[in-house]
């Protein structure tokens, strides 16, 4: 308790004036005259306060002082090398369909998003990547509990990418209050972690969220809370709070010059995407989705999908596409594009009919590692590389074994690397163990992703 002295226990104030010595006082005077005991009690109840500020107003009452909590901590800069791991939480259970969070009463109103945004933003600034830097070594990875440990960091560090991505549940704070503060908490916790704090000050990091960090597990464009978790995300990520007038967070950068140019497309696949549908009954996969064919639903939202389209025709020679939940993949019925199979037909259709060249599908989500493939028009091929967890493993996955599948499943933690030949004019795509182990991968001819055999 900090303050002014107060009075020793069981006394109050001095009063400024009393009854002199051997004089009766008023309470002996009152009972004299037959007022009851009972009527004195409630009486002194209600003077004493008074008597209290009367002879010390500078003092603190009693009670309020008791219950005054000290103010709010400031967010310390994140330490440069770990030193310490948070304890890990009980044993996650194997794969199994999480269950949403019940609804909380309403959205945090307009008022307080930016004191949210700014009750997240780290101390010091991203590092970013010079817009004319030639990329060669790209990291990517999701699912990145902020409770548990992060020893991954050590071998993502140790292979020196000149980018990381962060694709999705980069924090794990479902809301359910009404304030956000679960996901206000979490992001807190995360630029805290040591472990990560480490990884952000060595290498720069751009982000787009999934579930967790979008505030509701398998949430969509009818989420509650969507501006609070849109502050939050901004404030995290420092992205200007103009960004994205849909009020999406998708992104697009361009990096190197003519002839050597990585654009990353970061797509939201959240803040417009309609509701799915469960699954029937005698279906052969494991999770609670089927697939939904009206044309009225969408996945990126109509003003996503034009920004997106016109990303496509900005000239670069490898596109790294982004969404956070899996396009290609036929082998479960959790989150993934084949829910809403029209739109995962647009999206083809969108990048065969911009013309554009050297395209590779990032995604996330699911808790394991994998590598997929399919023929796209004009003799292309579309990749997708599935890395997922950092730091939070479910266990085997039980996919069904499906043709676009070419690798096998890797439910160990795992982050995926991606190194640019440009020289040769190919691209060497690898899940990493957490000792930095090669896990599975393929080498990608560019030619093979529609660029001509010789670069400029």
């Amino acid at each position: 308790m900090t303050g002014s002295p107060m009075s020793p226990p069981g006394h109050g104030p001095e009063p400024r004036s009393g009854a002199a010595a051997g004089q009766p006082s008023r309470w002996t005077l009152l009972l004299a005259l037959g007022i009851p005991a009972a009527l004195i009690a409630a009486g002194l109840a209600l003077v004493l306060p008074a008597l209290w500020r009367t002879a010390a107003p500078d003092l603190p009452h009693p009670r309020a002082a008791r219950s005054a909590s000290p103010p709010a901590p400031a967010l310390a800069p994140a330490p440069a090398l770990p030193s310490a791991q948070p304890a890990a939480p009980a044993p996650l259970a194997t794969q199994t369909p999480a269950a949403s969070p019940p609804p909380s009463r309403g959205p945090v109103s307009p008022a307080p998003l930016d004191e949210l945004a700014r009750s997240v933003t780290p101390a010091t600034a991203w590092l970013q990547v010079p817009a004319e830097a030639t990329l060669t070594r790209i990291g990517f990875g999701s699912c990145l509990h902020q409770g548990m440990p992060q020893p991954i960091w050590r071998a993502v560090l140790a292979a020196r990418p000149e980018l990381f991505l962060m694709i999705g549940d980069n924090v794990y704070g479902d809301i359910r209050s009404d304030d956000a503060r679960e996901l206000a908490a979490a992001y807190r916790a995360q630029l805290a972690h040591p472990e990560f704090a480490a990884a952000r000050a060595a290498m720069p990091m751009l982000g787009v969220w999934d579930d967790h960090d979008y505030g509701q597990n398998d949430g969509g464009a009818s989420f509650t809370h969507r501006a609070a978790a849109a502050a939050l995300f901004r404030g995290f990520w420092q992205r200007p709070a103009g960004a994205g007038s849909d009020g999406g967070v998708q992104l697009a950068q361009v990096f190197g010059p003519p002839g050597r140019r990585v654009q990353v497309i970061l797509l939201d696949t959240r803040s417009f995407r309609s509701a799915f549908v469960a699954q029937s009954g005698n279906s052969r996969l494991f999770g609670k989705y089927g697939p939904d064919l009206d044309p009225t639903k969408t996945m990126l939202g109509e003003a996503q999908w034009r920004w997106l389209a016109a990303e496509l025709e900005k000239p670069a020679e490898v596109r790294l596409l982004v969404s956070s939940i899996q396009v290609l993949s036929e082998g479960h019925a959790f989150e993934r594009w084949g829910n809403l199979p029209l739109e995962r037909d647009r999206l083809i259709h969108t990048i065969e009919a911009s013309g554009a060249n050297g395209v590779i599908l990032l995604s996330g989500d699911r808790h394991i590692g994998a590598i997929y493939n399919r023929p796209i028009a004009a003799g292309r091929i579309l990749i997708e590389i599935t890395s997922s967890s950092l730091n939070r493993s479910y266990g085997p996955a039980r996919d069904v074994p499906t043709a676009e599948l070419v690798s096998d499943l890797h439910h160990a933690e795992n982050f995926g690397w991606i190194e640019i030949d440009w020289v040769r004019r190919r691209v060497a795509l690898a899940l990493r163990g957490i000792g930095g182990e090669t896990l599975d991968g393929l080498v990608v001819r560019l030619s093979d992703l529609g660029l001509p055999a010789r670069g400029d």
